[in-house]
């Protein structure tokens, strides 16, 4: 049985899952052609080698080459997900991690998930973030994925609605029954996306599971910090 373990050092976003996933083997240009299934224009993907304090790891972009995207809507995510060629399994997952954010900006904002406008998760960068994960995971043969618990950090950032506190009420909202902590960072360490992409994908968030080790990737933050900002991918068979 292969394991996936997330050690969410320094938290985790829709792109150092995909830079952790590249970093543990799956291969980059078939995970761009899979993505290209998706009805979705107007965005580039890149990689680059970075190193965080001595550690290698992998920095994902996902490049609007359109200035304006669409607002939408759960139902339209839902149709570029449905509309595409990509395994029903897939489908689904992501459907399910979209659920959980729409869910959680509704319950934020007093609405329903169906009247939620998704601003920056709806962007084609979480699209591809949560659909290339969910691949990435299948690719890697994994069949249960485990997580540590999560580092939240502290401030204010600004977003659409203006100026919000950290962590962002919909990520607390994602995070219900998930264990987390205090790191006491300023900034953003979990984002909605990579809450929404852990919290549905994830079994438990333990402590690393007994596990003979085949591959680690690590995946980039795009901000310094002190400590090292990556999310590190542990994949291998279960032991014991």
């Amino acid at each position: 049985m292969k394991i996936a373990y997330f050690d969410c050092f320094s938290g985790i976003s829709g792109d150092m899952c995909l830079g952790a996933l590249a970093g543990a083997g799956v291969d980059w240009d078939w995970l761009k052609g899979e993505l290209a299934k998706l009805p979705v224009e107007g965005y580039g993907m890149r990689m680059e080698k970075v190193t965080h304090n001595g550690i290698s790891a992998t920095n994902v972009f996902v490049d609007l080459l359109e200035v304006e995207q669409p607002e939408r809507h759960l139902a339209d995510i839902f149709q570029i997900i449905d509309d595409s060629l990509l395994p029903v399994e897939v489908k689904e997952k992501s459907k399910a991690v979209f659920g959980r954010l729409a869910a959680a900006e509704a319950a934020v904002h007093c609405t329903t998930p169906d009247h939620v406008h998704f601003h920056e998760v709806g962007a084609v960068d979480a699209i591809v973030d949560v659909v290339g994960t969910v691949l990435g995971l299948g690719m890697l043969g994994a069949d249960r994925i485990y997580a540590s618990p999560l580092p939240v950090g502290k401030g204010f950032v600004r977003c659409s609605h203006g100026i919000i506190p950290l962590p962002a009420p919909a990520t607390l909202e994602i995070l219900r029954g998930v264990p987390v902590y205090g790191a006491e960072i300023e900034g953003e360490l979990v984002t909605p996306t990579g809450a929404a992409l852990i919290a549905t994908l994830a079994e438990a968030f333990t402590g690393l599971p007994p596990l003979v080790i085949e591959k680690t990737g690590y995946g980039a933050g795009k901000r310094k910090m002190e400590r090292p900002n990556l999310l590190r991918l542990i994949v291998g068979e279960a032991a014991g």
